[in-house]
């Protein structure tokens, strides 16, 4: 064996130090017959079959799982707010039309016309304010 082969392998089994992280023990694999594990959906009631499970085994002593962020929206008001103007707006027929005049060429650049766009670009930046809200609160509409 060479030198540098011996240096390589000497630098290739050094692993570079990662942050402490929370360690969780592995998955455990349990094996059952169709007619086991259909008993036990019948005996969970729609719950999550690892979560009746660990209640089974462990009674009051079940330790609390973390909760996934299900529930993105903070503020459902603000959200019920968005949809609500746009379904009631016809925004998406009124983009779809003005793409159609473009591609034909047929668009006249008039003052109402300037002015509808213009409308148009604000009440999407409004609805997109009230998204952003909607979805973290602390940034208060501002991406």
């Amino acid at each position: 064996m060479t030198n540098l082969s011996r240096n390589f392998s000497a630098v290739a089994q050094v692993q570079p130090t990662k942050p402490d992280k929370k360690k969780y023990p592995p998955p455990f694999s349990l094996r059952l017959t169709y007619e086991e594990r259909a008993r036990l959906e019948q005996d969970a009631a729609g719950r999550p079959l690892g979560a009746y499970i660990r209640a089974q085994l462990f009674g009051e002593n079940v330790s609390p799982r973390k909760k996934s962020g299900n529930r993105p929206v903070q503020d459902q008001e603000a959200l019920g707010r968005v949809l609500g103007a746009l379904g009631g707006s016809r925004l998406s027929s009124n983009l779809n039309q003005l793409a159609k005049a473009v591609n034909t060429g047929s668009l006249p650049v008039t003052p109402e016309i300037e002015s509808d766009l213009q409308q148009a670009c604000r009440d999407v930046t409004a609805m997109r304010k009230e998204l952003v809200r909607a979805l973290d609160p602390k940034r208060g509409g501002e991406p």
